[in-house]
């Protein structure tokens, strides 16, 4: 009589399977061919159904809904332009993006071919976006606002939806720390791949101007169709009993 083993859950092996091939990347050198272009990535057809499995590597950090960390830490990108998510992933990948952290993350989904890299990307795309994002003081909008509209408005748009087409990030609903933190790093040269013109902007910008600016932004809200109901809304394609890093990090530290 054999001995008969019980079934391992479906949404449990994606996760064994998930950090048995991370691990696989942290501990072999994984040799690409060149990056491919975010043009190619995006005339791909997508799979959505396909991109919610591989957003399975990305979502122990960014979370199920996508919506990152009211202290910036992980940014918001649920709703986020598809061909934003692309040039941001290819340069973390290739290195023109300093964030080692996220290597071995984005060398796994790179490492599953162009397709996956697509299908998430599309996948990230379509999560509707946190209602009650982290946002600033509110001391100084009127200043924020005048910035704005002088500096940034040609680049992101009137109301900081981005350009797709130019790889202009959508702003609205971001985290307030976040903004001002990428600020900070583009005006002092720590983000590598930073738009030079806005390096140069912000190169005339006090810790003030930037702090007014990334606050006006924050309260820029995206239209209803890309927010979620509420902001106690879970992501449906997730068990309700995933827990992801910004969780866990996120939970009071008992001394004992």
């Amino acid at each position: 009589m054999g001995l008969k083993m019980k079934k391992t859950p479906s949404g449990l092996k994606r996760i064994i399977l998930c950090i048995s091939f991370i691990f696989a990347v942290f501990t072999q050198t994984v040799v690409m061919a060149s990056p491919p272009t975010a043009d190619l990535i995006l005339s791909l057809k997508t799979d959505i159904k396909n991109g919610k499995d591989v957003y399975m590597t990305c979502s122990f950090c960014h979370s199920p809904q996508g919506w990152g960390t009211p202290d910036g830490y992980y940014p918001q990108l649920s709703g986020q332009l598809a061909g934003v998510l692309a040039k941001q992933l290819i340069d973390i990948q290739s290195g023109n993006r300093d964030v080692p952290t996220m290597i071995p993350f984005a060398n796994a989904i790179f490492y599953r071919g162009n397709q996956d890299v697509a299908d998430v990307i599309a996948y990230i795309s379509s999560l509707p976006m946190n209602p009650e994002n982290a946002v600033g003081s509110g001391g100084n909008l009127t200043k924020g606002e005048k910035l704005y509209r002088e500096d940034c408005k040609n680049c992101h748009a009137e109301k900081a939806q981005g350009n797709n087409v130019k790889h202009y990030p959508l702003l609205q609903g971001q985290h307030y720390p976040y903004l001002l933190r990428q600020m900070q790093w583009i005006k002092n040269g720590q983000r590598k791949n930073g738009d030079a013109d806005m390096a140069k902007v912000l190169s005339a910008y006090s810790i003030q101007d930037m702090q007014a600016v990334a606050d006006y932004i924050s309260r820029i809200k995206p239209p209803a169709h890309k927010l979620a109901k509420s902001s106690a809304w879970k992501n449906p394609d997730f068990d309700s009993r995933f827990v992801s890093a910004p969780w866990i990090r996120h939970q009071p530290q008992h001394k004992k």
